[in-house]
């Protein structure tokens, strides 16, 4: 079986140097390119990747099964457009694309029968978590969210707690118990609502990407936590992503869908 060769957008930033660094060290892949807006100096960890700052340039210069875009919100839309001309798939995991941004690239991958996979989160024990909520919540429908990153996320609240909060609420067999109307002293105390789930977002240096559950009952709390302490931890994922996206059609959302195909 050859190598699943992979083009990495976003290359040079702390996530693709991260995952460039331990997909490079995997014999069952092959890393073709890099894309970088400055394309400045080769890749630090695998010196002899080729780098691009237009996708368009690499993707004829270095045929690849599956791009991976770790680079930003706004522009992952169109390098999923400028992939799937190509037929190439895409996996995206840029946070904080919009329900619009969601739409058009569903769009795409019909358009072009290529697979499109926007993973708000690689982590695998953070997809566990997100079920263990959902499947704590048929039992237990009061639930708050924390969620802390490292103070250069920009979207709050992060994909994965919307995502918590979403299911949560799919999972619950009755309504959460109704709360009094609050007295803010000073707004946004309470967090913001999603899914009928009050979530708070914290953004702070020292931190990488954590998410707390906290389900209330009778007499008794439960907590359901998540710590990606390294990138490393996005990196079983991220090869999973890659490889689900050979023999898929259509836009795929969330790690879960690949973890637990059945429940799709």
């Amino acid at each position: 079986m050859s190598n699943l060769r992979v083009g990495i957008v976003g290359a040079t930033g702390r996530m693709g140097t991260e995952i460039a660094a331990g997909l490079d060290a995997d014999s069952g892949y092959e890393l073709a390119f890099g894309i970088s807006r400055t394309n400045g100096p080769a890749h630090p960890t695998v010196p002899l990747l080729p780098m691009f700052t237009d996708l368009s340039d690499a993707l004829v210069a270095h045929p690849i099964d599956a791009l991976l875009d770790l680079s930003h919100r706004e522009v992952a839309v169109q390098n999923a457009l400028t992939a799937a001309k190509q037929r190439v798939p895409s996996v995206i995991g840029a946070t904080g694309l919009a329900q619009a941004d969601l739409d058009r690239l569903a769009e795409i991958a019909a358009e072009n029968q290529v697979a499109v996979l926007y993973i708000p989160n690689f982590a695998i024990g953070a997809v566990l978590m997100m079920k263990f909520s959902e499947l704590a919540a048929q039992w237990l429908p009061d639930a708050e969210i924390i969620e802390m990153h490292h103070e250069r996320k920009e979207d709050a609240p992060s994909g994965t707690a919307m995502l918590t909060a979403e299911l949560i609420q799919r999972g619950r067999t009755q309504a959460p118990m109704p709360l009094p109307k609050p007295f803010l002293k000073a707004e946004g105390a309470r967090g913001a609502t999603v899914a009928e789930v009050p979530v708070h977002s914290v953004r702070l240096p020292g931190m990488l990407a954590h998410q707390q559950v906290i389900f209330g009952g009778l007499g008794e709390t439960l907590t359901l936590r998540h710590d990606s302490l390294s990138r490393s931890s996005f990196l079983a994922g991220v090869k999973l992503c890659c490889q689900a996206a050979q023999t898929r059609t259509g836009l795929t959302v969330g790690l879960d869908q690949i973890l637990f195909p059945s429940a799709s």
